[in-house]
Order: structure tokens, then C-alpha cells, then sequence
């Protein structure tokens, strides 16, 4: 989810997440259904006249429907925050919500129609790698629209008018592998993957870390996003003295895949299982005696702490009590984190120009968010921000380290 980025970048049938439908209701039901404002019929942007245009394009329903639902939460909190308050430059934000639908075909339509129909002023979402390589061509390269990318993910992303407000590997992976190898003394990993271009990525970058830091990767498997047996690389993960799982399968494979390793006795033997997406959202969906003892890495978990994030939790709860939860896996931190960021530029800007809102974006701080304080790297189009590693226990996460803020060293050559 470097992004919890989940899906692949082939072509296949999706199985529809288990918890769609609960979610989703869930969703209306805590007053989703205000979203679905009527569209605008005046040509162009906003203008200076009218309400602020915000799309947010998320995955409402398929096998990210529990992150994607957070994120559209997320969203409206900030912007019902943002609109108590007498609004950004004395004008209202008016959401325009689409579902993508964890489909990249879907994606597409609904980010044109966000452009060409709606002629929104900013789109906030994407959950997927391969999402956000679809949908970046109708709200960028062809709508040439700012676009707010929340997910952790890969990195390498620097096409101008994107700015990334989720951690990235030099965030996650850099800091993250030599801890644990020095908390738990292991040398050995293994690196049981999905098939598409975040775990393709990661692994590159997890390969160097463990390398350079005296360590060894037994072995680099990849499966398709619905695979349902592991039974093979199990075997091969207990026979070759693997200490460290680092996993980025992802739902729907995820449950069956740890569950399986589980009864094999990874864990019981003194193995360790690392991730850099799994959240509490997650924690959810996975039996808890599989999770047990799992690392993870993040830019946020509800345990923190920090009274401000408590503060943000507080108030998601109120407003949006059920499964869907406000986490950093998820890029609901994200959402909260880029819209902040954007608000700051726009009233550093004292315009919707974007010329003018992109040059005071490029350096925006907010004091307080989710994990602490952020920012935006000149010249990088990525946030420093504070990161956290915690370890699974009976179903909630314990915060094991406060990394402190990481930059994101990303765009460093200025390239945009």
C-alpha cells in the first residue's frame, strides 16, 4: 500500500471484497450519500465565483472498498471542517464524490468525468499504483488539473501537477529493515508478493536495504492479487531458514496467505512477519492469531502518541463510527494530510490560480495532522512527515519506535 497500492497492473477479474456491502452502508448510512451533489452546469473551473470543486475519486466498492471508504470519509471530515469555518477564501467546498470501483477501466471514466463534466479545481484520491498510472492521464496529462495522490506507494512518481502526501520507500523500507534486524538478530528474508508494480518496486529497494545491512534474501515470489493457496512457498519459507517474512500480498490473497503460515508454525519457530501497509483497517479482515507479532511501518497508528492525532481520531469516530476506519495504510492519513497541505497553499496563494497555488504548495506546512507535522519538500512534490513502527498484539498495534520525520527523497534530480 508503498502504496498499500493493491491491485495489478494485468488485466483480470477482481474478486468483489467480502465487506463491500457492509462498508458501503455503513458509508450512507453515516451520511455518505450528502457527496452526491448535484454537478455544476457552467463551463471552465471554478473561477472566483461559487463553490470550490473537490473531486475525490476512491475506490467505494471492489476489494478496496474498506480503504476507499475511509478515504471519502476522510474527505468530507476535512472539508466539513474546512466549510464550518466560513470556507477557504471566503468561498464553500463542494465535494464531487466518484467510485472507482478498484477497477482501472472504471477509474478512468469517472476521473473524465471529474475534468470534462464537473470542471472540479483539485481530485484527491487513487488507492492503487496502477490506479494512479490510469487516472493520471484524463486529470493531468490531458485535463492538466492538480491531483492530490494520498496512498503510500513506490515512489518515482514526479509528473508535474501530482503532489504525493503518503510516505514513499526512503520513508518506510530505509528506516524500517535495519531496525528489524537488529530488534530481532535476523539475517534471512523472504519476499511473498502480488503481482504488480508496488511489490515489483518495494522489493528492489527492500533487496538493498537487507543487503547492505549484512543480510540475505532467500527467496522473491510473486502471485496473482486472488491466489487462495500458498501452500509451495510456505514450504519453501520453513525449509530455508527464513527469519524475516516481508509480505506484500494483499487483499484478497492476504488472509488465506498468513493464515497459512500461521499453521505451518512460522511464527512458533521465532519467525517475524513485516509489512509496510497493514493498518488497522487490516486487522480487521485477518484473524488476529495470524497477525500476532506482525511489524509494521507507518506514518500513523491510532496508539500514538500525539494529542492532536487523537484529536483527528475523535472526531472520524463521531462522525463516521463502523468498520471503516481512519488509518495511514489505508490513505485516509493521506487525505487529511494532502487536503491540509492544499488548504495552506490556496490561502498562501490568495487565489484557485493554479499557477499560484502549485509554487505555494510546493514548500506548504501544516503544524499538526495526523502523526505530527508535514511538509512539502521543494522541488520533490512528496512530504517530510514523522513515521512509526509498531507490532501487532491481540488486535490493536503497540507502538514500538518514534522515527521521528523522514524526508522522502524523492524528485531529487528537480525533475517534475
Amino acid at each position: 500500500m508503498a502504496d498499500t497500492s493493491f491491485l495489478s497492473d494485468h488485466s483480470m477479474d477482481r474478486r468483489t471484497f467480502l465487506r463491500r456491502s457492509a462498508l458501503l452502508a455503513g458509508f450512507v448510512a453515516a451520511g455518505g450519500g450528502s457527496f452526491l451533489s448535484a454537478c455544476s452546469s457552467g463551463g471552465g473551473a471554478s473561477g472566483d465565483k461559487g463553490p470550490i470543486k473537490l473531486g475525490v475519486l476512491t475506490d467505494l466498492t471492489g476489494a478496496l472498498a474498506y480503504a476507499g471508504v475511509a478515504d471519502a470519509n476522510t474527505a468530507k471530515m476535512v472539508v466539513d471542517e474546512i466549510n464550518a469555518k466560513g470556507g477557504l477564501l471566503g468561498r464553500q467546498i463542494q465535494i464531487f464524490l466518484e467510485d472507482s470501483a478498484s477497477t482501472e477501466s472504471v477509474g478512468v471514466t469517472k476521473a473524465t468525468k471529474l475534468i470534462q463534466q464537473d470542471h472540479v479545481d483539485l481530485v484527491v484520491g487513487g488507492i492503487t499504483s496502477s490506479m494512479r498510472q490510469a487516472i493520471k492521464g484524463p486529470l493531468v496529462e490531458r485535463g492538466k488539473t492538480l491531483y492530490i495522490y494520498p496512498q503510500l506507494y513506490e515512489g518515482k512518481e514526479c509528473t508535474p501537477l501530482i503532489y504525493c502526501s503518503g510516505p514513499v520507500p526512503a520513508q518506510q523500507v530505509d528506516p524500517f529493515i535495519p531496525w528489524l534486524m537488529q530488534k530481532t538478530g535476523a539475517k534471512k528474508f523472504y519476499l511473498p508478493s502480488a503481482d504488480y508494480v508496488w511489490p515489483h518496486t518495494l522489493n528492489g529497494r527492500v533487496r538493498q536495504v537487507v543487503t547492505a545491512s549484512g543480510g540475505q534474501v532467500a527467496g522473491e515470489e510473486y502471485f496473482p492479487i486472488d491466489a487462495t493457496d500458498y501452500s509451495t512457498v510456505v514450504n519453501k519459507i520453513m525449509s530455508s531458514g527464513t527469519d524475516v517474512v516481508f509480505v506484500t500480498v494483499i487483499p484478497p490473497g492476504i488472509t488465506p496467505f498468513l493464515q497459512q503460515l500461521y499453521t505451518a508454525g512460522f511464527t512458533k519457530r521465532g519467525g517475524s512477519v513485516a509489512c509496510v501497509y497493514f493498518d488497522e483497517n487490516l486487522l480487521n479482515i485477518v484473524p488476529a492469531q495470524s497477525m500476532e507479532g506482525l511489524y509494521s511501518c507507518l506514518d500513523f497508528f491510532q496508539n500514538i502518541e500525539d494529542p492532536f492525532s487523537k484529536q483527528i481520531l475523535d472526531a472520524y469516530n463521531t462522525k463516521f463510527p463502523g468498520s471503516a476506519k481512519f488509518t495511514a495504510g489505508s490513505a485516509a492519513t493521506g487525505v487529511y494530510r494532502g487536503l491540509k497541505l492544499w488548504e495552506a497553499a490556496v490561502k498562501e496563494a490568495g487565489s484557485l490560480k493554479q499557477q499560484d497555488v502549485v509554487k505555494a504548495l510546493d514548500h506548504a506546512k501544516i503544524a499538526e495532522g495526523p502523526g505530527g507535522p508535514a511538509e512539502m519538500v521543494p522541488g520533490q512534490n512528496h512530504a517530510r512527515m514523522n513515521m512509526y513502527i509498531a507490532q501487532a498484539h491481540s488486535g490493536s498495534y503497540t507502538i514500538e519506535k518514534n522515527l521521528g520525520a523522514i524526508d522522502p527523497k524523492e524528485c531529487v534530480q528537480g525533475v517534475k
